[in-house]
């Protein structure tokens, strides 16, 4: 992987027909060998930045990657420089997870590898058994849960080593020790020297594992910076509308308490 430059991302417009989601969403420059989350509530823009980032929504406004503005390259030149991983893959895919993952590369080859052959089969291998799936290798992606899926997708997503990885609510589906694993891998490879941003719900999560979060309420930045710097009682309360309580615990990592509701009056009790 060649040298990685900061993602810079100006006067970002992007939404759905007649829908506006994202509005001229600005960010300080994220550097390579670090792993931002986008964290917020429903409907706050986190998946549609992300698929703005890879492509996927035509959006306005500037997305520069060191040289390169990806707004101007195609979603096949793009795609030798950006990864991305949607929330799920589709349950009826008729697709082995190995077939998946060398798909992948042949969908996308980069210029020093073509994506087909033995030595495909040896680098979807490599990262099947990296994120420790290797097992599930010629299981049919349609069988797989929820969980097992996600692994897949993960592994299509980092199989061609992109220098910008975009990973969509990858814990989600997965128990504890999942999430561990797959956490583990994600901040590896953002120490490699590529970018990774990532979406997650679970604010303690994104505060142990990402170097940057990035708050988004309602298509714009509510907070950005470290985990310190984003996360805050008050900023919890204006986005989530909630009381919340941001402590270290004894080992000094950050987590977060909701207490209640920022209003008690908005409780509805079940009947």
């Amino acid at each position: 992987m060649g040298a990685v430059g900061n993602l810079v991302i100006s006067h970002l417009a992007a939404g759905y027909r007649n829908k506006p989601v994202l509005r001229d969403l600005s960010l300080a420059p994220i550097e390579p060998g670090k792993v931002t989350a986008l964290v917020g509530p429903n409907a706050a823009g986190k998946s549609t930045l992300l698929r703005s980032l890879a492509g996927l929504v035509v959006a306005k406004g500037a997305v520069r990657l060191g040289g390169l503005d990806l707004n101007t390259l195609t979603l096949a030149e793009r795609a030798r420089h950006v990864a991305y991983m949607p929330q799920s893959l589709p349950q009826n895919a008729e697709l082995t997870v190995l077939e998946g993952v060398i798909g992948a590369l042949k969908a996308s080859p980069l210029a020093d590898f073509d994506g087909s052959g033995p030595a495909a089969r040896r680098r979807a291998v490599g990262v099947l058994d990296r994120l420790g799936v290797l097992d599930l290798a010629m299981e049919d992606i349609g069988r797989l849960s929820g969980g097992q899926r996600q692994l897949a997708s993960l592994a299509q997503a980092m199989v061609r080593a992109p220098n910008l990885l975009l990973l969509d609510e990858p814990t989600s589906a997965l128990d504890l020790r999942h999430q561990l694993d797959v956490m583990t891998v994600v901040r590896a490879l953002a120490r490699e020297g590529r970018i990774v941003v990532v979406v997650l719900h679970d604010l303690t999560l994104a505060a142990s594992w990402a170097d940057r979060l990035v708050v988004l309420d309602h298509g714009t930045v509510a907070a950005e910076g470290t985990p310190d710097q984003a996360l805050s009682p008050s900023i919890l309360n204006a986005v989530y509308g909630v009381e919340a309580r941001v402590e270290r615990c004894s080992r000094g990592r950050l987590h977060v308490m909701v207490d209640g509701p920022a209003n008690p009056s908005e409780i509805r009790h079940a009947s």
